[in-house]
């Protein structure tokens, strides 16, 4: 019926025109015309048809009624055709031109498509012209229950704390259905659960669903799954329904107290553990989970309470129980801990319960080990003043075994913190002293370390922090803070303040440095400066009288003296050189002395001059080396004692070429040896100076040499037993001493074999003198 009416409205707008014709015709007419207006009395015409709805999902096999156009123009004699246009005309919907009927020739479906809409034309079938103005009209589907409901949002996930009270929201499921919400019952869900209770429920119009039981228990079960039904129809028989899961996760609250899986636990302990170190470690058990099961530990009574603390691992939640002080078994053997386990966070609803924590016992025995010996500090601070002689002592140290043994101890320096040895200890005492002298300027504070050693067993070995401080004395004296480089105009004036001088002293005095500056007794009388002391450690160079003039002096030196406060007081002397320069009108230097060092102009200091003074000296002491390196090489008279006394022997063995085979040495000077003798002069010494003035001097004194080394050598075998048979060779008045020779010796001259003069030339060529002689009976000799 409301698809009728809707039709019928739609098709009320068609009827207006005519309608308000209609009016004013009959109101005219009880009026009447005015004069001279005459009307033509016009008939009223009207479309006719049916109301038009289609059901959707039709399924028959002849097309489906619509509904029916008719015009009252139309008189049924054919000359009236009805067309029709807009959606799904002649695909979806046909039309019969001579009668006005509208079929559906297709199935429908309202979910795709509510409605057509469409326009309707009567025409004259010979002119072909519209005998009816165009009208429109809509061809609505109507809906039928063919959609079950449906969870768009589904599956659902949904969370609730443990111990909830009955009927708290946990989730809201929405179904929706596709059919016509304003057409009948098919869209009109109802909800229902099938799974889930007695746990939770659901209400039927809304989906909210509620928890259904009372203190549900996470530990017991921490999760549920319900099933949710939505059906249309309101519910009745025929409708069509659809279902959803919702997983209900219970959160927890902190309804479970903390417990110790055990009364009592035991643990042991080496004395020889270092503080902060772990030497136990339990936990409590939660059954809850998150921040509910955070834990706090705590130690109730007083026989560890000192010696060690308990903490809570934040990952794991255990008590870990940490050393705070030393052990010693000697002492105690033993410590009984009562620990506590408490929850963190606490709520209140459950604490008629009962009590939130638990308690339970530690027992902790110490275990018994050899410790290396241990020193009364571990830390001890000297000190000694830099002027102390060496072996002064500086302190002492003490250590014991703190075993039941009590090994003797003996102490020793670790020489790596002390490597330059400045320090000794007494190894039965500990007393230390100085080992050589010390010096603050150099080493203000040593830091050594100190060992002790057990005597009866040197693996336990204790270790102790000297700190000697050294004491400051005053043995420097004071000098120039910086190098100055001063100059004055031509043109200063008198009272000018040219430098400002300070000071530097590597002592370093408790009341701080006091300098005081002064001239020296020669410099006091110049008339050209003067020095003013500033008393804040610094001094100022005035100019006494001006008129300087490089042409008269060019530079000046001015002796300052400077001295510290220290007792006894030391002082020195610092000399301040002044350049005289040109200037311009501003008081800038243009040019100084030419006679002052360039280095000194170029802003070089004292000590950048000296060394490149020092280098040039190097540079010029290695030319002067080379040079003289390069002149000896150029004197084959002077060789060094190996290769003298292997030259010789090794041509030992080329015989027969006289001279020629030997570039040792020139042999002239031995073979004239004999025909220069001085009989006048005893000795071979003697002989050797007059041959000086010879050509071959350097042989000679070459030979002397080596024969005073064998003299004073009374265990080396005698240098000419090797030197005499480099001699050898024809020319040589010595002649040879090779059997290969004799032979030939007995024609020779009798001078020429005579070996006399051997017996002149010492102690150690009497030997030879006596194999070689020219005596009676003696027979030639063969090497």
């Amino acid at each position: 019926m409301k698809c009728l009416w809707f039709l019928s409205v739609l098709t009320m707008s068609l009827w207006e025109e005519s309608v308000s014709e209609t009016k004013t015709l009959n109101s005219v007419q009880r009026r009447g015309p005015p004069e001279g207006v005459q009307f033509l009395q016009r008939i009223r015409r009207s479309w006719v048809w049916n109301q038009f709805f289609v059901p959707e999902e039709y399924t028959g096999d002849e097309p489906l009624y619509v509904g029916k156009l008719h015009s009252d123009v139309d008189k049924g004699d054919g000359q009236v055709r009805y067309v029709l246009n807009g959606e799904g005309a002649k695909a979806i919907f046909t039309i019969d031109e001579n009668t006005g009927d509208i079929h559906a020739t297709k199935r429908l479906d309202r979910e795709q498509q509510a409605y057509y809409t469409l326009r309707a034309q009567a025409q004259d079938r010979k002119t072909n012209l519209l005998v009816e103005p165009e009208s429109q009209f809509i061809i609505k589907v109507q809906d039928i229950n063919d959609n079950e409901p449906k969870f768009l949002e589904g599956p659902y996930t949904a969370r609730v704390a443990e111990r909830s009270p009955v009927g708290v929201s946990v989730v809201t499921v929405v179904a929706t259905d596709a059919d016509d919400p304003t057409y009948g019952n098919s869209a009109r869900v109802i909800y229902s659960i099938l799974q889930g209770q007695p746990y939770f429920s659901v209400e039927p119009k809304t989906g909210v669903v509620r928890t259904a039981l009372p203190d549900m228990d996470r530990e017991m079960r921490d999760h549920y799954l319900l099933v949710v039904q939505a059906k249309d129809m309101i519910g009745q028989v025929g409708g069509l329904s659809g279902t959803t899961s919702i997983t209900v996760m219970l959160t927890d609250v902190n309804d479970n107290p903390p417990r110790f899986p055990l009364k009592s636990y035991k643990f042991s302990v080496p004395e020889s553990v270092l503080v902060s170190a772990e030497v136990a470690k339990i936990k409590a058990l939660d059954l809850d989970v998150g921040p509910n099961a955070e834990m706090e530990y705590r130690i109730l009574d007083e026989d560890g309470l000192g010696t060690f603390r308990i903490t809570t691992d934040p990952n794991t939640q255990e008590g870990i129980v940490t050393l705070h002080k030393a052990l010693d078994f000697e002492t105690k053997t033993s410590y009984m801990l009562h620990i506590e386990a408490s929850n963190r966070h606490i709520d209140t609803r459950f604490l008629t319960m009962g009590l939130f924590s638990d308690v339970t016992t530690v027992h902790l025995l110490v275990e018994n080990v050899d410790e290396p010996p241990v020193f009364s500090s571990s830390v001890s601070r000297m000190v000694i003043s830099e002027a102390a002689a060496v072996g002064t002592d500086v302190g002492s140290v003490s250590a014991h075994d703190p075993d039941a043994t009590n090994s003797p101890v003996r102490y020793s320096i670790d020489r790596k913190s002390d490597v330059e040895q400045y320090f000794n200890i007494d190894s039965s005492s500990g007393v230390i002293t100085t080992a050589r002298p010390l010096d603050r300027e150099t080493i203000a504070r040593h830091n050594i370390t100190v060992l002790a050693t057990e005597s009866l067993d040197w693996s336990q070995v204790g270790k102790a922090v000297v700190l000697v401080s050294v004491t400051d004395i005053n043995d420097n004296a004071p000098s120039f803070a910086i190098e100055y480089e001063t100059f004055i105009c031509e043109k200063s004036e008198p009272g000018q303040i040219i430098e400002t001088l300070s000071a530097v002293d590597h002592d370093e005095p408790e009341n701080g440095h006091h300098f005081l500056f002064s001239l020296t007794a020669e410099a006091a009388g110049n008339l050209n400066f003067t020095l003013k002391d500033n008393k804040d450690n610094t001094a100022s160079v005035l100019i006494r009288h001006g008129g300087f003039l490089q042409r008269d002096q060019m530079v000046h030196f001015l002796p300052v003296v400077i001295s510290d406060g220290g007792s006894p007081s030391l002082s020195s002397t610092n000399t301040l050189s002044i350049s005289v320069c040109t200037c311009d009108v501003t008081g800038n230097r243009r040019s100084c002395s030419q006679r002052v060092s360039p280095l000194r102009l170029a802003g070089l200091s004292t000590a950048a001059i000296a060394a490149v003074l020092t280098c040039t000296l190097t540079l010029l002491g290695v030319v002067m080396v080379t040079v003289a390196v390069r002149h000896r090489k150029r004197e084959p008279l002077i060789v060094d004692d190996e290769r003298d006394v292997h030259e010789n022997i090794v041509r030992y063995d080329d015989e027969g070429g006289g001279e020629e085979d030997t570039v040792a040495f020139n042999m002239f000077a031995l073979r004239n040896l004999k025909t220069n003798q001085d009989t006048n002069l005893p000795g071979l010494w003697t002989r050797t100076r007059i041959y000086r003035t010879h050509k071959n001097q350097p042989l000679q004194d070459f030979i002397m040499d080596r024969l005073q080394e064998a003299e004073l050598d009374l265990t080396a075998p005698p240098y000419d037993s090797l030197q005499t048979y480099a001699f050898e060779g024809s020319g040589s008045i010595t002649g040879s001493l090779s059997s290969l020779n004799s032979l030939d010796s007995l024609n020779t001259l009798e001078s020429e074999q005579n070996y006399d003069f051997l017996r002149e030339w010492g102690p150690r060529f009497r030997k030879l003198a006596d194999l070689y002689g020219h005596h009676e009976g003696a027979t030639t000799f063969k090497t």
